[in-house]
This record gives C-alpha cells, structure tokens and sequence, in this order.
C-alpha cells in the first residue's frame, strides 16, 4: 500500500504566450508580466509556459528573458566573466558537462542560503560569510575536477603531458595498431558511460 503521508507533487502552472506577447496564467485566468513569474519563482510556484499557437516548451526563453529584464534593473547577479566563461563553453567539447556542474552548484548554494545569510548577519561580529562561499566553491571545484577525470584519463596529466604511445607493438603491424584502438575505444566508452552515470547521480542528489 502507498503510504498516505506522501505528498503528490504539484502539477505545474501552465502560462501560455501569445504571439502579442501577453502571458497568460490559465491558473488564474488572468494575464500576468515577466515580473510576476519572477515572484512566483521566488515563492516556489513552478511552472512551464507554452507558446499559444505553436504549443511548444518555451520556458527556458522566458526564464532567460526574465534575467536579462532582472539585470537590466541594476539587479547585476551574474558577472560579467562568468557570462563570458558560459559564453565560451558553446560549441566546445564541455558543453555536455557544464550544464550538470552549474545545475548541481547553485543546488549546493541555495541548500546552503540560510547558513549564508546567518554569516552575513553576524559578518561585523568577526565572521566573513566569504570563506564558506569560498569552501562551497572548492568542493564545487573538486568535483568537477574528479568529474574530467572520469571523463579522460589524461585530463590529470595536464595539457603538456604527451599521451602514452604503445612501444609494444613494435613492428607487428596494423593488425595489432587495429587492435589498440579498438581498445582505447571501449575504454574511452567506458569512461564516458562513468561519466554520465556520476552527473545523474550529482544531478538527482
């Protein structure tokens, strides 16, 4: 039997846009702004807004547009090097991963945003809320570190590290460098699948 005491997860309000660009909350039957979607982000009110005609998920655009009205309010969150680092990780071999690792560090941040603002109330009684910001940022680091290294085994090894060759095979011909690779392959695989299965566990925790 299920157990009773468990709470059935809320199904998200669903906001429609219009190609005027009015945004409607079918919750309410009222229509609503960016900044209204704001304040029902940070009063944990989940939802997914659809586009009217074409019935598309467009909530990643809509979250974005809220940001960039966020910031154009003088509200400047995010930094500009770190817009220029998540600007560069387009298109690069990374991209895959950088998604995971920022996910998975503003989880960490915001599980820790009470300790963090307790720091910060007590910060002129000698304590600086920076060095918990600073150890978050080192486990962040570290994870991601081991993470590359699951990724490809000479990621430690550094960029100047030249990649072992295999002497071995000597003059034994392309049979055996067809046999290298193929196993190089299967590890590589293997690695990636490693991969993949520890961001699923970082992103479910």
């Amino acid at each position: 039997m299920a157990d009773s005491s468990d709470k059935p997860e809320e199904t998200p309000i669903t906001i429609k846009k219009y190609a005027n660009r009015r945004l409607y909350n079918t919750s309410t039957s009222s229509y609503v702004t960016l900044d209204h979607l704001a304040d029902m982000i940070k009063d944990k009110v989940d939802f997914i807004v659809y586009d009217a005609k074409s019935g598309d998920d467009i909530t990643r655009s809509v979250l974005t547009h809220i940001i960039v009205e966020q910031e154009s309010k003088g509200q400047n969150l995010l930094p500009t090097s770190f817009l220029r680092h998540v600007i560069s990780f387009y298109g690069d071999s990374l991209e895959a991963v950088v998604p995971k690792y920022l996910e998975h560090t503003m989880h960490s941040f915001a599980d820790n945003q009470d300790q963090m603002r307790d720091y910060l109330k007590n910060a002129f009684g000698g304590l600086t809320p920076f060095s918990a910001l600073e150890e978050i940022g080192k486990q962040n680091a570290a994870l991601f570190d081991s993470t590359m290294k699951m990724f490809t085994p000479f990621y430690a090894e550094g960029p100047n590290q030249k990649k072992p060759t295999n002497d071995a095979a000597g003059d034994s011909g392309g049979k055996a460098d067809s046999g290298s690779d193929n196993s190089e392959i299967a590890t590589l695989r293997a690695q990636l699948d490693a991969m993949q299965r520890r961001l699923d566990d970082i992103s479910d925790a």
